[in-house]
C-alpha cells in the first residue's frame, strides 16, 4: 500500500459529519464537502463518532492555524520555503510547504491556506538529489517524488531547503533541552517565539530560525550563529554552561534595556521588521544599557582586566560591548591579554566567553569607500553592505568605520588568503561582487558599482598573494584563484602546492616550482569524482582527462586537488562541476571527448556499434518515449557517469536518444547560419562541384560541430555496411536523419539529400586517409567475426580474450582474461588482483592501461 496519502483534512476545518446513506458519510468543513464509504454501516458510523468527537475536542481548545495540521501538528511552523513546482505524475503545478522537518503538498495556494493538503513527507528518511538544471528528485524508502522548477536558481533554493530539513529532522536535541532548562532560554530572545533551536555564541543568546537568518545577514563579526540540534561540535561543556549561566534574561538587559514598545517585534513579524531590528539592536547598539565608563577607552579596558579575573559575565558583557578590547595590553607581562588573566584566574566560563568575542566588531566588510593606489571607488561587503573606507597596504587590506578614522574595524593579511572569486554580475544584488576566502575558514563578500573598480582591486588582491612562481595566472580573466594542494601522475603519495585559476571550462595550474603545467579542459574530463579522506579531514577532488591537442601517443593525467579547509575546498568543487559539466543545449556546451565530439554522442554510437549493427531497422524503429526521456536527461546531466550496457539499454532506446538530442540541439549540427548553404549544395549537378561545396562548407562550421558530423557519418557508414541485416541502407539512413539533422518537418527532400551526399563521400568530403580507412574496415570485420561467433554460440558477443601483465611484462605475470564489450577498466583491474589474491589497502593506487602493437600506452 501506498505510504503516501491522496488527500488530508485538517480536522479543525471540519464543521460537522453526517450519514448520507448506505455505508457513505459526508465530512463538511469550512469552504467544500468530501464524502465517503465505508465497508459497513456499523464501520460507517463508528467514523461518524470519531469524527465527530475528534472535532469537537478541537474546537474546544485554542483556535490555531488549519495548515494540514495532521498527527503532530508541525506544519503551524512558519514555512521556510513554498512555492509551485510541478511533481512527475500531476498535470498541473503542486503548491509545496518546506515547514521544519516536513515537506507537505497541496493542490493549490488556496488549499494551503486551508489547511486541505494533499500529503506530507517525513524528512527523516528523505534524500535530496539534483537530476538535471532544473529537476531534482526526493527519495525516500517508499516513493521516489521528481520535482521540476521554474529555474535552475529556483530549483538550488528548494534543494537547499530540503537538504536543511533533512539536517533538522535528524538532530539530536540534547543541548537544545539543557539550555531550555533555563526559563528564559525557552523564548526567542528577539521575537519571543517558542523553543528556539539556534543561538548566536559570542552574544549567549538563543534564537528562533527566523531570527537566526537575519543574525546571519549581520555577519561573524557581529554574531555567530549556530544550531541548538546541529552544530553538536561548537557545543562544548563550558559554552553550554555559559548559556545556562547567562541566559536571554541577562543578554537582553542589557541589549534591549531601552526598546519602545513600537520598534519591538513578534513572532508573526515579517523578515523586513526583524532585520530593521536587529541592525539597530546588535550592530547599532541603539537599546543597549551604557556602561558608565562608555567613551573612555583607557578605563574600559582597565575595568575588563579586573572583571574577567571574577565571576561577573555581566560587567563582561557590558564593557566588551561598550568599547573595551577583548586583546587589550593588560601591562602584565605573565598575562599579555584579559584572555590569559581569566585563565590564571581559574575562570573558565570567562574565558569561554572572550574566545567566542575576540573578533566581535564588524569583520564582514561592507558598503563604502575604498582606496586603492590613490583611486577612490565604492566598496561594498557582506549581506548588508555597509559604507566602510578600506585601504590595501603593506599586505593588509584594513576597512574602517570612515575615511576619518585611524584605527580599522578590521583586517586581512593577504598571506592568509587562500582563494579570490569574481562573482558574475549582480549576484548579490549589486553590479559587482568578490569573495574573498582565508585560512581561518572565513569568507568575506565584497562589492562595488563599477566593473572596473572590481577589477583593480582583484588585480591588486592577486597580485599580493600569489606567489611569483604563479603570475602568469594574473594575466587571465579567472573566475577564481587561489592555492590548493594537488597530487598527480605517478607521484601519488605526496601532495604539493600549487596555484590555480578557473577560467571558463579550463582550469589552468601552476605547480610550486613555476612551472605552468597543460590546463585541463575540464568538459573534455575523462573522469571527475569526489573522495573522501580517510582521516575525515578535507576531502580530494579527483579528475582524469586530457591537455588540449595532446601530441600523438600522449595519455591523459590523473589530478587530485585538496582546499586548505573544506569551506575552500566546496568553493572550487562546485564551481569545478558546474564547469565539467554540460550548462547548455549548443554542441560547444556538452561535456566532450578527446576528439571534440560531444560525450553523449559517442556513447550512444559507441553502444550502438557494439551491440546494434545487426539490428533490423536501427534508428527506423522507435523506442519507448519513457525510456528515451529518461535516457537522455541522465546522460545531458552527466554522461561521464553513464555506462550503457547490453541487457540493460535496448538498442532502439538509444538510437532514438541519439536522434532526439540532434533534433532538439540549439543552434543545430549544421547551424542556422550555414545550415541554408548546405541545402542549396544539392541543387549541384556536378558532382565534383558539389563535394567540394560539402568541404567548403564543412570547414565553416565551429570546431565542435565539424568533429561531430564527422563522427555521426563515420557512424552512418559503418551503419549501412551492414544492410543486408539491418535494412538501411543509405537512402534509408538519409530519410531518417536529413530532417532530424536539419529540424525540419521531413517534407524537404533536400535535408535527406545532404545526409545521403555525406554517406556516399564519406571518405572524400571528410578527407578519411588510408590509414583510417584501414582501422574502420578492420573494426568492422571484428564485429563481423563478433557477430558470427555469437550466432554460433562460440562465444558471448563482444567478447575479447585479451593478455594482461601484472605489473610487469613478464611470462609468470601473465593473465589471459575474456573481457566483454562493456567491462570498464575499474572491473578489469579488480578482476586480475581477485585471481592474484591481492588485497587492496586503504591507500594503494591501481592504474589500468591500453597497450598498442608499439607498447605505447
Amino acid at each position: 500500500q501506498d505510504a503516501y496519502s491522496k488527500r488530508l483534512i485538517p480536522v479543525s476545518s471540519i464543521s460537522r459529519v453526517t450519514s448520507v446513506g448506505d455505508q457513505k458519510f459526508e465530512v463538511i468543513t469550512n469552504n467544500r464537502n468530501f464524502v465517503f464509504r465505508a465497508e459497513s454501516d456499523a464501520d460507517r458510523n463508528e467514523w461518524i463518532r470519531t469524527l465527530q468527537q475528534v472535532a469537537e475536542e478541537r474546537r474546544s481548545k485554542a483556535p490555531e492555524r488549519t495548515s494540514m495540521s495532521l498527527a503532530t501538528d508541525s506544519a503551524t511552523e512558519p514555512a521556510d520555503k513554498s512555492g509551485f513546482l510541478e511533481l512527475r505524475g500531476f498535470k498541473h503545478k503542486l503548491f509545496v510547504v518546506v515547514a521544519g522537518d516536513k515537506v507537505f503538498l497541496y493542490k493549490n495556494a488556496e488549499d494551503y491556506r486551508l489547511g486541505i493538503g494533499i500529503t506530507y513527507i517525513e524528512m527523516n528518511v528523505g534524500n535530496v538529489k539534483e537530476v538535471d538544471r532544473r529537476g531534482f528528485d526526493l527519495t525516500t524508502p517508499y516513493r521516489i517524488f521528481s520535482f521540476s522548477a521554474d529555474s535552475e536558481q529556483e530549483k538550488e533554493e528548494w534543494v537547499e531547503a530540503m537538504q536543511q530539513s533533512i539536517a533538522e529532522a535528524l538532530s539530536n536535541s540534547e543541548v537544545a533541552e539543557r539550555i531550555w532548562a533555563v526559563e528564559s532560554n525557552r523564548s526567542c530572545a528577539d521575537c519571543g517565539s517558542p523553543k528556539p533551536d539556534w543561538a548566536s555564541i559570542n552574544l549567549c543568546v538563543v534564537i528562533c530560525k527566523r531570527c537566526a537568518g537575519e543574525h546571519r545577514a549581520l555577519g561573524p563579526g557581529i554574531t555567530k550563529v549556530r544550531s541548538l540540534k546541529m552544530d553538536r561540535k561548537v557545543w562544548t561543556e563550558e559554552l553550554i554552561k555559559l548559556f545556562q549561566q547567562f541566559g536571554n534574561a541577562m543578554a537582553n538587559e542589557f541589549w534591549a534595556a531601552n526598546v519602545p514598545p513600537s520598534e519591538a517585534i513578534g513572532p508573526t513579524s515579517s523578515s523586513q521588521d526583524r532585520r530593521r531590528f536587529l541592525i539597530a539592536k546588535y550592530r547599532e547598539g541603539k537599546y543597549r544599557h551604557y556602561h558608565p565608563l562608555f567613551g573612555n577607552q583607557e578605563e574600559l579596558d582597565r575595568a575588563l582586566c579586573v572583571a574577567v579575573t571574577t565571576s561577573d559575565l555581566k560587567e563582561t558583557q557590558a564593557l566588551l560591548f561598550c568599547g573595551a578590547s577583548v586583546t587589550c595590553d593588560t601591562g602584565d607581562s605573565q598575562c599579555p591579554t584579559p584572555l590569559a588573566l581569566a585563565e590564571r584566574s581559574g575562570q573558565r566560563l570567562q574565558m569561554e566567553f572572550l574566545l567566542h568575542n575576540k573578533t566581535s566588531g564588524w569583520l564582514g566588510g561592507c558598503l563604502g569607500w575604498a582606496e586603492l593606489g590613490g583611486l577612490p571607488s565604492a566598496l561594498l561587503c557582506r549581506a548588508e553592505f555597509s559604507r566602510r573606507w578600506c585601504t590595501l597596504q603593506d599586505g593588509v587590506l584594513s576597512y574602517y568605520e570612515s575615511d576619518r578614522n585611524a584605527v580599522p574595524n578590521g583586517e586581512i593579511r593577504v598571506e592568509e588568503i587562500v582563494c579570490l572569486v569574481n562573482n558574475p554580475l549582480h549576484t548579490h544584488g549589486i553590479e559587482v561582487t568578490f569573495e574573498v576566502y582565508t585560512e581561518a575558514e572565513r569568507l568575506y563578500l565584497f562589492g562595488l558599482e563599477s566593473p572596473d573598480s572590481a577589477r583593480e582591486w582583484l588585480k591588486s588582491l592577486a597580485k599580493s598573494f600569489v606567489h611569483p612562481c604563479a603570475e602568469e595566472l594574473l594575466a587571465l580573466d579567472f573566475e577564481r584563484l587561489g592555492r590548493l594542494h594537488y597530487k598527480g601522475g605517478l607521484t601519488l603519495e605526496r601532495a604539493q602546492e600549487g596555484w590555480f585559476a578557473l577560467v571558463g571550462s579550463t582550469l589552468h595550474v601552476c605547480s610550486e616550482d613555476g612551472q605552468r603545467q597543460e590546463p585541463l579542459q575540464l568538459r573534455k574530463l575523462q573522469e571527475l569524482c569526489a573522495c573522501p579522506c580517510p582521516a575525515g579531514g578535507t576531502p580530494w577532488l579527483g579528475g582524469r582527462g586530457c591537455p588540449p591537442n595532446p601530441p600523438p601517443g600522449r595519455a591523459g593525467r590523473t589530478l587530485y586537488i585538496q582546499g586548505e579547509r573544506k569551506l575552500d575546498f566546496l568553493a572550487w568543487v562546485h564551481p569545478i562541476q558546474r564547469a565539467a559539466g554540460s550548462s547548455g543545449d549548443t554542441l560547444s556546451e556538452q561535456q566532450l571527448t578527446e576528439a571534440d565530439v560531444p560525450l553523449l554522442v559517442d556513447r550512444c554510437i559507441d553502444y550502438i556499434t557494439q551491440c546494434g549493427l545487426t539490428s533490423e531497422g536501427i534508428y527506423r524503429k522507435s523506442g519507448q518515449n519513457s525510456k528515451t526521456t529518461s535516457l537522455l536527461e541522465v546522460l545531458q546531466q552527466d554522461a561521464r557517469r553513464v555506462c550503457l550496457k547490453e541487457g540493460e539499454h535496448h538498442v532502439d532506446d538509444v538510437a532514438n536518444t541519439l536522434k532526439r538530442f540532434f533534433r532538439d540541439l540549439g543552434d543545430g549540427l549544421f547551424t542556422r547560419q550555414w545550415a541554408p548553404d548546405w541545402l542549396w549544395a544539392t541543387a549541384l549537378e556536378d558532382e565534383e562541384a558539389k563535394v567540394s561545396e560539402y568541404r567548403q562548407l564543412l570547414g565553416a562550421l565551429p570546431p565542435v560541430n565539424r568533429a561531430t558530423l564527422k563522427a555521426l557519418i563515420n557512424h552512418l557508414f559503418r551503419v549501412q555496411c551492414f544492410s543486408g541485416e539491418n535494412q538501411m541502407n543509405t537512402h534509408n539512413l538519409a530519410i531518417v536523419f536529413g530532417p532530424t539533422l536539419f529540424q525540419t518537418d521531413g517534407k524537404d527532400y533536400k535535408a535527406g539529400r545532404v545526409v545521403e551526399d555525406l554517406i556516399n563521400h564519406y571518405v572524400e568530403i571528410f578527407n578519411v586517409n588510408d590509414q583510417e580507412m584501414k582501422k574502420q574496415q578492420d573494426e568492422i570485420m571484428a564485429i563481423m567475426k563478433m557477430r558470427e561467433a555469437s550466432s554460433s554460440g562460440m562465444q558471448q558477443a563482444g567478447d575479447f580474450i585479451c593478455t594482461v601483465y601484472l605489473e610487469e611484462k613478464k611470462t609468470e605475470t601473465e593473465q589471459h582474461v575474456k573481457i566483454p564489450a562493456t567491462m570498464t577498466a575499474e572491473e578489469l583491474t579488480f578482476e586480475i588482483l581477485d585471481r592474484r589474491k591481492i588485497v587492496m589497502k586503504e591507500k594503494d593506487y591501481w592504474s589500468c592501461f591500453e597497450v598498442n602493437e608499439r607498447e605505447e600506452a
